[in-house]
C-alpha cells in the first residue's frame, strides 16, 4: 500500500509537471523578425506543429524598423523574440538593455563560422545560420544582353553594366548594411566609398525592401542584384535561371535570434531558439525556398550538390574579418551617407558615372593629357566623401543620425537635417561638376 502510494505521488509529480510545462509553452509566440514569408512561414507551420499548443505572430518588419520598434515599446513589451540576419543590429538592443541571456541546450554547433563567432560571446543572441552577401545575375538576361558574368564587386563598377544592377539601401535592410559595410571595411573608408558610388552609378534601381532585388532578378526586371547569399541561393532552387557568386572581398557571419527583455512567453521563445538548432531547424534551412547555411556542420550531410559549406570551404567569407565594434560604432552615419549620396541622388550620380564612362571610352588609344587630367579630377569629385571614417565613428557624432529618411521627402529636423542638407549641397554640386568636365574631357577628343 505504501508503494502504491509513493507511485501515485510520483506520477502526480509527473503529470503535474507536464502540466506546468504545457502551460508554460502555451499561448501565443510573438517574433519581431525581417525574414521573408518563405522563411518565416515554413517555421511558424512545423513550430506549431510540434507545439500545437502555441500560436506564432511572425510580426514583419525591415531590420532597422524591428530595432526602432523594440526600443519603443521596450516599456510596456509584448514581443518574445527578435529574428534577423544583421548581428550589428543586436548589438544595438543588447547596449540597450533590451535583451536577455539565454544559454542554448542543443549540443554540436561549433564556436566560429570562418572567423566569426556563432554566438554572443556575452549570450545575449545566438546563431542559427550563416550568412555571406555576393552578386547574383539572371543567366537568360546576360546572355540576351551579351553581358559578362560578374565574380567581384570590381566588376560592377565596368560601363558594361549601365542600368542593369540593382541593391537596395542599407537604411531600408540590415543585411544590405552589413553587405555596404563589409565592402567599406574591406576596401578601408574611401576605396570602399568609391567602389559603392561606381557600382551606384550603372544600377537602374534602388529598390524599396531588399526582397525587392531577388524578386527583380528572377523576373528580369534588371540581371544582376546586391544580395544577401540565400536570396540567390533560394532563387536559383526555386528554378529561377539564376545564379550567385560571394565576391573575395565578402564576409561570413551568422545570422540571429534572441529572447527579448522582459518577454512575456520566455519558456516558448526559448522553445523556439531550440528548434532553430535542433536536427528538424537545421534540416530546414535547406528547403528549397529558405537555402539558408546551417551552423550545425552535420546538417550539410543533406544539402544538394554544389551548395556552399563554410566548415569545409574556408574562402568563403575569408576576404574580410568583419569588425562589429566598427559597424556598430558608425551605424546609422553610414546608412545617412548612402542614402544622401546614392539612394536620394540615383540620377545625379548615374549622369556623372555615366559621362565619366563614355568620355573614357572615347580617349581609350588616345594621347591626351589635358582630357585625361579632367577624367582624374571628375572622378576625385564623384568620389569624395563628405566627412572621414574617424569621424563616422564618432559616438556623438553618430547620435545625431537617429531618424532615416524612407523616401527623399521625408520630414529630417534638427541637427541631423542640417548636416545631410549640408552633406547633400556638396554632393550634387559634386556630381554636376564631374559631368561638367567629364563631358568637357570627350568634346577634346
Amino acid at each position: 500500500m505504501k508503494n502504491t502510494r509513493i507511485l501515485i505521488s510520483v506520477l502526480t509529480g509527473v503529470l503535474l509537471g507536464m502540466s506546468a510545462l504545457a502551460q508554460a509553452l502555451e499561448g501565443k509566440l510573438v517574433v519581431v523578425t525581417s525574414y521573408p514569408p518563405d522563411t518565416t512561414t515554413t517555421f511558424k507551420k512545423a513550430f506549431e506543429k510540434k507545439y500545437p499548443g502555441i500560436k506564432v505572430e511572425m510580426l514583419k518588419k525591415k531590420t532597422t524598423a524591428g530595432v526602432k520598434y523594440l526600443q519603443e515599446t521596450a516599456g510596456n513589451n509584448t514581443s518574445d523574440l527578435f529574428w534577423a540576419s544583421a548581428p550589428d543590429a543586436f548589438e544595438i538592443l543588447k547596449g540597450d538593455d533590451l535583451l536577455q541571456k539565454y544559454q542554448t541546450k542543443v549540443k554540436g554547433i561549433p564556436e566560429k563560422v570562418g572567423a566569426f563567432p556563432i554566438n554572443d560571446p556575452d549570450g545575449y543572441y545566438k546563431g542559427f545560420a550563416a550568412s555571406g552577401y555576393g552578386i547574383m545575375w539572371n543567366t537568360r538576361y546576360l546572355k540576351a544582353k551579351k553581358l559578362p558574368v560578374p565574380h567581384e564587386w570590381e566588376d560592377l563598377t565596368k560601363a558594361v553594366y549601365h542600368k542593369h544592377v540593382g541593391m537596395s539601401a542599407p537604411s531600408r535592410s540590415g543585411t544590405t548594411h552589413l553587405t555596404v559595410e563589409t565592402v567599406l571595411q574591406g576596401k578601408g573608408w574611401e576605396d570602399g566609398w568609391a567602389t559603392w558610388k561606381a557600382i551606384a552609378g550603372n544600377m537602374k534601381t534602388v529598390t524599396e525592401r531588399s526582397f525587392g532585388v531577388p524578386d527583380g532578378v528572377n523576373s528580369g526586371q534588371f540581371g544582376i542584384g546586391i544580395v544577401i547569399d540565400f536570396f540567390g541561393l533560394s532563387s536559383k532552387a526555386s528554378g529561377f535561371p539564376v545564379d550567385f557568386v560571394y565576391p573575395s572581398v565578402t564576409t561570413l557571419v551568422p545570422a540571429n535570434i534572441a529572447i527579448v527583455n522582459q518577454a512575456p512567453h520566455k519558456e516558448a521563445a526559448a522553445a523556439f531558439i531550440e528548434f532553430l538548432l535542433s536536427d528538424e531547424g537545421q534540416a530546414l534551412l535547406l528547403d528549397p525556398k529558405i537555402m539558408r547555411l546551417p551552423v550545425n556542420p552535420k546538417a550539410y550531410a543533406k544539402a544538394p550538390k554544389g551548395f556552399p559549406n563554410p566548415f569545409k570551404d574556408n574562402s568563403i567569407g575569408s576576404g574580410v574579418k568583419f569588425d562589429l565594434a566598427l559597424s556598430k560604432s558608425r551605424y546609422n552615419v553610414v546608412n545617412s551617407l548612402f542614402d544622401v549620396m546614392i539612394t536620394y541622388r540615383l540620377d545625379d550620380l548615374r549622369k556623372a558615372v555615366k559621362a565619366i564612362q563614355d568620355a573614357e571610352a572615347a580617349l581609350q588609344g588616345k594621347n591626351n593629357p589635358v582630357a585625361k587630367q579632367l577624367l582624374v579630377e571628375a572622378r576625385n569629385l564623384v568620389n569624395a566623401v563628405p566627412i572621414d571614417a574617424a569621424k563616422a565613428s564618432d559616438k556623438e557624432f553618430n547620435a545625431i543620425f537617429k531618424k532615416k529618411r524612407k523616401k527623399a521627402s521625408t520630414k529630417i529636423t534638427g541637427r541631423q537635417a542640417e548636416i545631410e542638407q549640408q552633406w547633400d549641397a556638396k554632393v550634387r554640386a559634386n556630381y554636376a561638376r564631374a559631368e561638367e568636365l567629364a563631358n568637357k574631357a570627350r568634346s577634346m577628343l
